[in-house]
């Protein structure tokens, strides 16, 4: 049964005022988180369990650090500034943002953000990585559950941008916006969910490949080599940079992403995948198309088509991938021909 929540979330300071982050749990995500946070120039306490936590975080830290210098250090940034305390109580007593990221078992999550709960102080969000539990699921035990939420990150965390952003039933609208809002200021890529999902968006994305690539492994029908060439040297190019809506609305030419389902949509009913296709009916194509042209921000076909091209030989260039010989042209073969491939 969902605890009720004791009132309206009221945040004790806004998200550009946070300097102590609290990291419950130090294993390869919540390490990662630390080593994350402490770049960006906060003081991070940390908490975990087993009995060499603070010599696998420490380590964690220092071999993420090389490539935080790369990224650019927050003034003020030192892995100086980390602190390892062995009781939960004192990792989040003086908190002002809690990032939970404990193993996932749904009643170890519940129990543990029940005692996040009761010890952190009145106003502090409690965020957790869980990689696929709704916070509705986890949210229970607490007494203030307005204040718990998702913050999802990508393995990681000190490197890849990504963090989905989601509440659960009982959490305060208000908390999840000031989450997304203290992400971005931490040098976070936010998405914000609108509702709850199990995995969230880009995990379920990730398992269908995954659970595909399973499948052609099972049977024969393509080997684990192939399967990772088939992205590396195909669509992750472009996915690096351009996901995979705009991608396919580059595949409709100048007719963009309409002509593309008007042109492609047939073939969701052939066996290319595992997966069922949703009915391509007209709302499901009108919201692909609007969709689509959202996420243009105005530029036409021809200036996505040189933003890709280009795009793809940077990632190229910068993977050392580059053919010998090329001078670096824009290929344009792909994108604008009717019945090209996606």
């Amino acid at each position: 049964m969902t605890a009720p929540s004791p009132g309206p979330f009221a945040a004790a300071f806004p998200p550009e005022a946070v300097r102590r982050v609290a990291c419950v749990g130090a294993g390869v995500i919540g390490g990662g988180w630390a080593a994350h946070f402490l770049a960006r120039g906060y003081d991070v306490t940390a908490w975990d369990p087993a009995p060499d936590a603070e010599r696998k975080l420490r380590r964690l830290v220092d071999a993420a650090w090389p490539a935080l210098e790369q990224l650019g250090l927050a003034e003020g940034a030192s892995r100086g500034r980390l602190t390892v305390v062995p009781e939960l109580r004192d990792a989040v007593a003086d908190a002002e943002f809690v990032q939970e990221s404990a193993p996932e078992k749904l009643e170890l999550k519940r129990s543990l953000l029940a005692e996040l709960d009761a010890a952190a102080p009145p106003g502090a969000v409690i965020a957790s990585s869980t990689s696929g539990y709704p916070m509705t699921d986890m949210q229970g035990e607490a007494t203030d559950p307005g204040r718990l939420l998702v913050g999802h990150p990508f393995n990681p965390p000190y490197l890849i941008p990504l963090v989905e952003v989601v509440g659960g039933e009982s959490t305060d609208p208000g908390a999840v916006a000031w989450a997304s809002r203290f992400y971005e200021v931490a040098g976070k890529s936010v998405i914000t969910m609108d509702r709850e999902l199990p995995g969230f968006i880009a995990n379920r994305l990730q398992e269908a490949l995954w659970r595909e690539a399973l499948h052609m492994v099972a049977n024969g029908e393509a080997s684990v080599r192939d399967i990772d060439a088939s992205i590396t040297e195909g669509p992750g190019l472009r996915w690096a940079f351009m996901g995979p809506c705009l991608t396919f609305a580059l595949a409709g030419g100048e007719g963009g992403m309409a002509h593309m389902l008007d042109h492609f949509g047939p073939s969701l009913k052939s066996p290319w995948t595992r997966l069922e296709a949703p009915e391509l009916d007209a709302p499901l194509r009108d919201a692909m198309v609007e969709g689509c042209e959202e996420a243009a921000a105005g530029r036409s076909i021809a200036q996505l088509v040189a933003e890709r091209d280009q795009g793809v030989i940077d990632v190229l260039r910068a993977t050392g991938r580059l053919p010998q010989g090329s001078g670096g042209h824009k290929d344009r073969g792909d994108a604008t021909a009717e019945g090209e491939s996606t």
